[in-house]
């Protein structure tokens, strides 16, 4: 090592190599604590300084336990299952792109100690989960943060996927933004547009080439239904699939095992009516698309009563749907 580092630092550097190497099940002698020293800073102590360092630590609050085998540092800021769940949380997130995903894992795992990263070896491999492509997602969190900081509008473009699988830039938009929501394991920008009047839900992952305007923002008090602010539970519970229309009260019945689901789906307020012992009647206020879809996709377990407006637009999709089939 061309030059060592000053002794001072040394109480500090053992901090560090507890933190970085020892657990409950892997604790240090001062000897080892002593070579790590001065292999990996270049700085030489006696092992009585170790001694009387790590009693220093223990008296600024640092929760290490000393036992016949050596000292180990008990309490760290995240518990390791605690930091698999953060991991698994990357790892699940579609709207975190594949390299960005990698440096984060590396940098969770850099939380706990070496034992613990080389447990991280077993983790799927990022590329396996489906991530976007799009690599400005936390620059267009950046952005668009500042933006509402403001109180200014933004622009960008905002794209879909082609038959190609890449993505295709389908308009541009200038939106005042309010709030970003994860729901679903995606990432929307909440925000108004002047253009269509109306609360729009756009993917982050799906928007490029963003910029602050110099043009203020549409004040969300003059939008109606937010005249009080965002209503966060109906927001999550009424838009399930995120679409803009505004949400309605809707009337289905269902049969009772899905009960479960319902509840997933649209939280505990909704109001749920037992009508047999195998279906219930159940009353919501949602976006009618939302339920389009949502009953669409349990057709064969779901009737939707009210509004007729909405049942019978479900009829026709699925009569269309049927003729797809038809020999």
């Amino acid at each position: 090592m061309d030059s060592l580092e000053p002794k001072k630092l040394a109480i500090f550097r053992i901090w560090q190599i507890l933190k970085e190497e020892s657990d409950a099940n892997h604790p240090l002698m001062q000897e080892d604590i002593r070579q790590k020293l001065i292999d990996k800073y270049g700085v030489d102590v006696k092992r009585k300084a170790i001694g009387n360092s790590i009693s220093l630590l223990k008296e600024a609050g640092v929760e290490i336990e000393s036992v016949r085998g050596g000292s180990y540092l008990a309490v760290r800021d995240f518990e390791d299952a605690e930091l698999h769940m953060l991991i698994d949380g990357v790892l699940s997130s579609r709207y975190i792109a594949a390299n960005h995903s990698e440096d984060l894992i590396k940098r969770i795992a850099g939380l706990s100690n070496k034992y613990f990263k080389a447990g991280t070896k077993n983790v799927y491999s990022v590329n396996d989960w489906g991530k976007t492509d799009n690599q400005e997602l936390f620059y267009n969190i950046d952005v668009i943060d500042r933006a509402i900081e403001k109180g200014v509008q933004v622009k960008y473009d905002y794209n879909k996927y082609g038959a190609d699988k890449k993505l295709h830039k389908t308009s541009t938009q200038e939106i005042t933004p309010y709030r970003m929501i994860l729901h679903n394991q995606r990432y929307y920008l909440m925000g108004y547009s002047e253009y269509w009047s109306n609360v729009v839900f756009h993917r982050l992952d799906h928007v490029t080439n963003i910029s602050i305007q110099n043009k203020p923002a549409y004040p969300l008090s003059k939008i109606p239904g937010y005249e009080n602010g965002i209503n966060y539970k109906e927001l999550a519970t009424g838009k399930p699939y995120m679409f803009s229309d505004k949400s309605e009260n809707v009337v289905f019945n269902a049969e009772a095992w899905m009960v479960d689901s319902i509840i997933d789906w649209f939280g505990r307020d909704v109001k749920i009516v037992k009508l047999s012992d195998d279906t219930v009647q159940v009353q919501v206020k949602a976006s009618p698309t939302a339920i389009e879809y949502w009953a669409e996709q349990y057709v064969r377990f779901v009737e939707v009563i009210h509004p007729k407006s909405l049942r019978e637009k479900i009829k026709s999709d699925l009569l269309a749907g049927l003729k797809k089939y038809e020999e």
